[in-house]
Order: C-alpha cells, then structure tokens, then sequence
C-alpha cells in the first residue's frame, strides 16, 4: 500500500500528484458552479449540488487536479473572464454548465473549456429523466478525464460509476442538507442534519448521508457551530461514520471524518494518521481532508511536513484552505514567516476573522503589540459573539497589561457561557494572559474531560507556551498520548 511506501506525510502527498513514473504534473480542471436555469430559485440547490457531485467524481481521479468547491463557489457570479478564473485556480481547463430542472425532467449542459484560450474542448447536452442523474454526473466524469487524457485506473472507474442511492429523493434531501450545511451557522446545521437524517430514513443504505451527518456533528463538537456539548455531537458524529463505512468501506468521506474524529476526540494519532492516508489514496484531490490532516500533523509539532500537507491543500483548494499554513508557521516559531502568510490572507478577505485574529498573533509574536491588538480587535467586530476571539483578545490584553480590559474579556465569557455552551479551553486562553496558571490549567483539565474544541493543539499551541512546565500540563499531555 502507499502508507507503507513513504516516509513522511510530505513525501506521501507528493507522491500522490505524481503517478508512478511521470515526471509532469497532471492535467488541472475546474468545475464552476452550475447556472439554474430552473423557473424555481429555491432549485438552486440542485445546481450547486449536481456542480459538487461533479467534482466529487472528478475528485476521485488521482491523475488529474481537481480544484474544491470552496474555490470554485467564489466565482458563482461571473464577475471575472475565463481566462481570469483559470489563473487565479491555477488550472488548464474549466467546466462550466447548466441544469434545468422541470418536474421529472432535467436538462444539463456541459462544456470543457481551456482556461487560456476559451477553446471549446469538449461539449454535450443531457436532457434525460430525473432518475438518470447519477448515470449523467458519471458520464461527464468520464469525459472530462478523457478529454485532458487523465489516466484512469480500473478502481477509479469503478468509484466513479458506484451510484450513491437508487431514491432519487433521498438524493434530493441529502442535497438540500449538504446546502444548509455551506455556511456552518448553527440553524444552517440543524436544518442541515434534519434534512439529511430524512434521506437515511428514505435510504437506510445510503452511505455518503450518513458521512456528511457525521461531518455535521464533528464541526459541532470542535465548535464551529453550537448546540451540543462537544461529547454529545462526536458521540452522534462517531456513529454516523462507524455506519457509513459499514455501508461503503472505500467511501473517502467517512475515513476522513473518522480521521478527524480520532485525533480530536481520542487522541489515537497512529489511528487517525492511517484513515487520512487511506481517505488521500482513495479521494487525491481533496482539499478539506489534506487540510485536516495538516491540522494534525501541526499538532503533533511536525511542522515541516504540516506545512507540505497544508501546501497541498492549498493547491487544491485556494480560497478555502488559505489560512492554517500561517497558524503552522506561528507555532513552529518562524513568526516573520506567519506574519508575511496572515497578511496576504487578510488582503484577499479583509472580513474574514480568524484571519485578523492570527495576524494579530503574528504581530504580537513580532513585537508588534500595537498592531496585533488592533486586528483581535477586528476580528471580534467581525465576529462578535464568538468566544475565541474574544478570549485571545482577553489574553492579549492581559499581556499588554492592561488588565482591567482583559478581565472585562473574561466577565463577557463568564456571562455567554451562562447563556449557551462556552468552550472551557478558551477561558484557559485569558487566564494563561493573565498569570494564573493554575486557574488556567483548571479549565485546560475541564477541556480535556469534555473533548472541547481545540484542545487537540496543545502542546506546540502558541498561546500556551508559560503553561508548559507546568507538573499539570505535562500531566495531561501524556493523557492525551502527546507525552
């Protein structure tokens, strides 16, 4: 197997961009979103979802680059030319379409396009039953890899014709879950898993539901969106997964988010490592899984090839994974580095606000102290109610000395947390700033027990660095298999 032939993860994702014995880099594509053609907008949904089903498939195809649908969602409305979007993804060709969706029927229109040239490469219209979806998703797969002369191995071939579900309406309200579920708000979630939780009703066989349910829930537990205590949603995320590979045990899904889970919940790093591997071999162009899988990596201090991974993830998806190869970078202790990274990041997206918050540590962490409170300033404006940025702009006050301020952080924290779930592990932030160790090692051991979100990061984690010659600290280390 490939885990065995590598030996390191760089070395693992790179060897995956290569096939055996090519010395050139693979043929690139991108699959716009897909323009709804339908009379009804709220068909919109069925659009995005017929563009990422494409991309999945596509995905699948190890001798060919595909880039996310993180990506590719920013060029929704056209505002640049082919020629533009081509370059900015790094890539050769596009696909671009349209679904019109009447009924029981649906048209879609195809057409490859080389991003340099706007040359026609390839072009078909299906205009076909609705229970045909799959068979037309699968045929343009098919051709796509034929037209940039991408090799397909027998397996590939195999995945890519594997049909989901036969209930085509259990298609559609997985479809209507996965699109509640793009922006990660707690009621987008909810809604999400409500509708998702109906196509496994539907479908009882229908594994990729049940991966994406227990996708849902893992971001619950880790915090990016609230409703569960953080035991509760890995618990329910645990068993949709353990259901999904019982179902499809080469659905690259489920063995990423079983990674995940590994590594968050249960500290089995050696476990999680294999199930990212294998979640690599079997889906090779996916950002999301190499970016999880670098988020691990960073957390076991194997910095230089957490940054390889997250590179690689960056590749595949430019402007979804553009943020962690910073943070990396931050606790690998090469801060002028991070501070050039954070700062281009902010340039692309000046609202996005765990971009602010980590330039401000890389200010911080520059001696910069001005600047860095003034963008955990801006990230708590652009985010407010967030408690993370809230506490790091706690325990940068307190740093600062302005202490008065930092315990205002900390009452502001004290009072959400009687209103929804706080993580314990961001009170430990402000009391770290603070001085009070023991305090903060107090609510690091209560993280610990209720598996909160973040905690995972620990031991190289940036904001903890007084803690770590703590008898308590390196206690809990070793509990979580870090030691």
């Amino acid at each position: 197997m490939p885990t065995d032939r590598f030996a390191s993860a760089g070395a693992f994702a790179e060897g995956l961009t290569r096939p055996g014995g090519e010395g050139g880099r693979p043929p690139s594509v991108a699959v716009l979103p897909f323009l709804n053609l339908s009379a009804e907008p709220e068909n919109e949904f069925f659009a995005d979802g017929i563009t990422e089903d494409v991309i999945a498939q596509l995905s699948k195809i190890r001798y060919l680059k595909v880039i996310s649908r993180t990506s590719v969602m920013h060029f929704k409305r056209r505002e640049q030319s082919l020629r533009e979007i081509g370059a900015a993804l790094e890539v050769a060709a596009l696909l671009e379409g349209s679904v019109r969706r009447a009924g029981n029927r649906v048209r879609i229109v195809a057409q490859l396009i080389d991003a340099e040239t706007d040359r026609n490469i390839w072009a078909e219209t299906y205009d076909r039953e609705l229970s045909d979806i799959f068979a037309i998703q699968t045929d343009v797969a098919l051709q796509i890899a034929a037209a940039l002369q991408a090799e397909l191995s027998p397996d590939e071939g195999r995945r890519i014709r594997q049909e989901p579900t036969e209930d085509v309406q259990a298609y559609q309200l997985y479809l209507q879950g996965r699109h509640c579920l793009i922006r990660w708000t707690e009621e987008g979630v909810h809604k999400g898993i409500e509708h998702l939780e109906q196509a496994v009703a539907r479908d009882p066989d229908y594994a990729l539901a049940y991966a994406t349910i227990g996708h849902a829930y893992t971001e619950m537990g880790i915090g990016v969106a609230g409703g569960l205590p953080p035991e509760e949603a890995f618990r329910r995320a645990k068993t949709a997964v353990t259901r999904a590979l019982e179902l499809d045990p080469g659905l690259a899904e489920a063995h990423a988010w079983l990674a995940s889970l590994k590594f968050v919940c249960d500290y089995d790093w050696t476990g999680a490592e294999l199930e990212f591997k294998r979640a690599i071999e079997l889906n090779p162009n996916s950002g999301e899984t190499y970016g999880a899988y670098g988020l691990m990596l960073s957390a076991l201090e194997r910095y230089d090839e957490a940054i390889d991974v997250q590179q690689r993830a960056h590749e595949l998806d430019p402007l979804g994974q553009r943020l962690d190869i910073a943070t990396t970078l931050l606790r690998a202790g090469r801060y002028d580095d991070a501070l050039r990274s954070a700062t281009r990041v902010t340039e692309v997206d000046p609202h996005f606000a765990m971009g602010h918050a980590t330039l401000g540590w890389a200010y911080l962490l520059n001696g910069m102290q001005e600047e860095g409170l003034a963008a955990l300033e801006r990230a708590v404006s652009l985010s407010p109610g967030n408690t993370i940025y809230l506490a790091q702009l706690g325990q940068a006050l307190a740093l600062a000395g302005r202490t008065a301020e930092a315990r205002e952080s900390l009452r502001q924290l004290e009072e959400l947390s009687r209103q929804r779930y706080v993580s314990p592990y961001h009170m430990a932030y402000v009391h770290t700033g603070l001085g009070e160790h023991d305090r903060a090692m107090d609510w690091l051991e209560r993280a610990y027990d209720e598996r909160a979100g973040g905690v995972f990061g620990i031991k190289g984690s940036f904001l903890l660095t007084t803690l770590r010659s703590h008898p308590r600290f390196e206690a809990l280390l070793r509990k979580m298999n870090l030691a």
